[in-house]
């Protein structure tokens, strides 16, 4: 898309534009979602490894991240599951434009003795026998997006959003949520342990989830369901250059190539949608 790509180099340029010198001693920091955690780890780690540059890299659901800045801690970029949590900050004065830098998608992930497909997928949600998790609308837009999914389900069939509200478990995501055991993905966790049949993520975390319990099943959802999730990155901390060339190197070919290794659709990259 090159009106994307040639407002991102513009909105790189201004901030380049007001950059300080540079910084030395302590890392530059990122505020980032935790759905981006292993790919965004690796980004920060290519953008050390070649610019010397440390970083201290904080990863959360994107609402609680929103409010822990907006109460006063401190980052130099965010890189958010959406759009809206950047732009709130940006509408405070916190933070600069506020950049598309990738995409992702809600999948189904299921246990195995689940006959899940993407053509019965509405028909098997709203079975009484089928535990339908989700994060925690507000404070991940994970969570946020799986609303959306069942608004969409309304439209195909009535009351079918309503119902799908009202059974659904919020499981992870909220400032409560109990968090998995060191080394263990999340979503991995939380269907091995049992704690639903169903529960509807971002693709890449579906994906990651089966790496490590190899019986999950990750099934797409169909068109008339289907949400996409488009991520903002927005440069908090403008005077500082490493701040900008940490979100530049992120919108980079190099980054966006990370982000794409993982299941992200990069839609700064040719061909990209």
């Amino acid at each position: 898309m090159p009106g994307i790509r040639l407002g991102v180099l513009s909105t790189l340029a201004a901030a380049l534009a007001v950059a300080g010198p540079v910084v030395a001693g302590d890392p530059v920091r990122i505020h980032a979602a935790g759905s981006l955690k292993q790919a965004m780890g690796d980004v920060v780690q290519a953008f050390s490894e070649r610019t010397g540059t440390p970083v201290e890299s904080t990863f959360a659901p994107s609402g609680l991240l929103r409010q822990r800045i907006e109460d006063g801690e401190k980052t130099d970029v965010f890189a958010s599951a959406n759009m809206a949590h950047p732009e709130k900050l940006a509408n405070q004065r916190q933070g600069g434009p506020v950049v598309l830098f990738t995409r992702n998608r809600l999948c189904a992930l299921a246990q195995e003795d689940v006959a899940l497909t993407t053509d019965n997928m509405l028909d098997v949600l709203l079975r009484d026998d089928i535990r339908v998790g989700t994060s925690t609308p507000k404070a991940d837009p994970s969570g946020d997006y799986a609303w959306a999914m069942f608004e969409r389900a309304g439209d195909v069939r009535e009351g079918a959003s309503e119902r799908l509200k009202d059974k659904s478990l919020q499981l992870t995501g909220g400032p409560d949520s109990p968090a998995p055991p060191a080394g263990r993905h999340k979503y991995a966790w939380v269907m091995d342990s049992d704690k639903a049949d169903v529960f509807l993520t971002y693709c890449t975390n579906a994906v990651a989830a089966r790496r490590e319990v190899n019986s999950l099943q990750v099934v797409q959802l169909p068109a008339a369901l289907a949400v996409g999730a488009d991520y903002g990155l927005s440069i908090l901390n403008p005077e500082d250059p490493r701040a900008v060339r940490l979100a530049t190197f992120i919108l980079s070919p190099a980054g966006q190539t990370i982000l794409a290794e993982y299941g992200f659709d990069t839609p700064l990259m040719p061909g990209g949608e």
